[in-house]
């Protein structure tokens, strides 16, 4: 009986938790949340915060579809936020509690993946490119050709993220394509050169932070807020190359679950990030752009003109959005990616 009743309370006070006032369940990518803000948010309105991490959009997505997650916000990147909307995962905002609405900069608020902004706010914006430790290779590093055709100043030092649309996008862009392409004769060419590279890679892991900051690893396919806070570590030595054969841009943006039980929670937490000194601290600390007006005042000085910040202008235009891909697309790529993970 007391083994019953013990898991009875424990059951009870799990539940209370997720559904307790003055606390809230975040859902986010791993070391992309400002503890400064927080703690700040937490002394500001009394709501606690907890942040549960993944890895990738992937593994959002399963978890929050297998039901029971009990988390009140996700982070999607853009080329799933429509995925998560047919699905009827994330609600559709009621603007009316976001006051803060107004500060989404223009230019992030019809986006191409939520018309409006209906759906969702923005966190922060980036690109996925190359980190090269530039004491290891002093080559061309504005090239995909860096885990493509590995230079061999790198072979078994460059690491691969293991994001599948990132990846898979830049190998086709590499090889001549659109995103979502089903042109057999690119895909062929992007499998060949995957499956040829992969043997010169260390790894195909996340962490690329510490292990370029430590000198586990010579070089990664990475993004570029990771990358600048690298380069700060190691004083420079690891610089981040924008592949000129194309690039993915990309913006993660908070969504409120149709699931959500912090919901009052939620949405005060998403008015408080588009405070413009707030929507600084999540930038300076992961060290990417956000989408909201006015936060540039309050960024550190070394983001205002740092080069992972801000896209050299020459390499402006191979940046691309990557769309959600339609299925016969997203088989063709997961086919590779599948044979590319064995």
């Amino acid at each position: 009986m007391k083994t019953i009743l013990a898991a009875t309370a424990a059951l009870l006070a799990t539940t209370s938790l997720a559904g307790a006032e003055g606390v809230l369940q975040l859902y986010n990518w791993g070391n992309y949340t400002s503890p400064e803000l927080l703690a700040k948010f937490e002394k500001d309105t009394g709501i606690k915060v907890t942040v549960t991490d993944y890895d990738s959009n992937d593994a959002a997505l399963a978890k929050v579809e297998a039901g029971g997650s009990g988390f009140d916000l996700v982070v999607p990147s853009a080329s799933f936020v429509q995925i998560w909307v047919e699905k009827g995962l994330i609600q559709k905002l009621d603007q009316s509690k976001l006051p803060n609405h107004k500060n989404i900069a223009p230019e992030w608020m019809d986006v191409e993946w939520d018309k409006g902004r209906e759906y969702t706010i923005p966190w922060q914006w980036g690109s996925t490119g190359i980190a090269v430790n530039t004491k290891v290779y002093s080559g061309d590093i504005n090239t995909s050709d860096i885990f493509l055709n590995v230079p061999e100043e790198l072979k078994g030092k460059i690491n691969v993220v293991p994001e599948m649309s990132d990846v898979m996008s830049m190998a086709i862009f590499w090889a001549g394509g659109q995103a979502c392409t089903e042109d057999k004769e690119v895909l062929k060419k992007v499998r060949d050169a995957l499956v040829a590279a992969k043997p010169d890679w260390i790894s195909m892991d996340y962490g690329a932070t510490e292990r370029l900051s430590n000198g586990d690893w010579a070089a990664s396919v990475n993004w570029n807020g990771s990358t600048m806070r690298a380069r700060v570590a190691t004083n420079g030595d690891v610089q981040y190359g924008y592949p000129k054969e194309g690039y993915p841009l990309w913006m993660d943006s908070v969504a409120l679950l149709s699931d959500a039980t912090n919901v009052e929670e939620a949405y005060t937490f998403m008015n408080y990030i588009m405070e413009p000194e707030n929507a600084a601290m999540i930038s300076a600390f992961a060290r990417y752009a956000n989408g909201i007006a006015g936060s540039e005042a309050f960024m550190p000085e070394d983001m205002r003109d740092a080069p992972e910040v801000v896209i050299p202008e020459e390499f402006k235009a191979a940046g691309h959005f990557l769309p959600a891909c339609p299925p016969q697309a997203q088989e063709y790529m997961t086919a590779i990616w599948t044979e590319l993970q064995k």
